[in-house]
C-alpha cells in the first residue's frame, strides 16, 4: 500500500459519501413512506455496479484492492456509496418503532434483490 493507493480510496470514497447523501435527500423528499427507500435503492445500485465493473475489471472477490482503478472505483467510490450500516440503523429503527415485519422485511428484501442485482449486473458484463 502507498500514499498514492490511500489518496485514491478516499478521494473515491469521499465521492461515493457525497453522491450517497446526495441521492438520499432528493428520495427523501419524494418518498415519505414506511420503508428507508433512499439506503435501499442505493444498495441495490451500488451492488449492479459492483458486480458488472468486477466482471468488466477481471476482479477476483480477494484482490479487489490491488490496483489503482479497483482502489478508487469499487473500494472506494462504490465502497463511499453503498451502506450497509446505514441499512441495520433503518432495520433497527424500523423495528424500535414496533415494525418488526417492515424490519425483517426490509433487511430480507435488501439482501435478496441486492444479491440479485449484484448477480445481473456480473451477467450482463460477461
Amino acid at each position: 500500500m502507498t500514499a498514492l493507493d490511500v489518496f485514491w480510496v478516499g478521494l473515491g470514497g469521499g465521492l461515493g459519501s457525497l453522491l450517497r447523501w446526495w441521492i438520499g435527500l432528493r428520495v427523501a423528499r419524494l418518498y415519505k413512506g414506511p420503508l428507508p427507500l433512499a439506503t435501499l435503492l442505493i444498495n441495490v445500485s451500488g451492488a449492479f455496479v459492483i458486480g458488472y465493473l468486477s466482471i468488466l475489471f477481471s476482479v477476483d472477490w480477494r484482490d479487489r484492492y490491488g490496483d489503482m482503478l479497483n482502489a478508487a472505483v469499487l473500494t472506494g467510490i462504490l465502497g463511499g456509496y453503498t451502506t450497509f450500516s446505514s441499512m441495520q440503523l433503518d432495520a433497527s429503527k424500523l423495528a424500535k418503532a414496533k415494525d418488526r415485519a417492515w424490519a425483517a422485511g426490509y433487511l430480507i428484501l435488501s439482501v435478496l434483490v441486492g444479491l440479485a442485482a449484484a448477480a445481473f449486473g456480473a451477467w450482463l458484463a460477461r
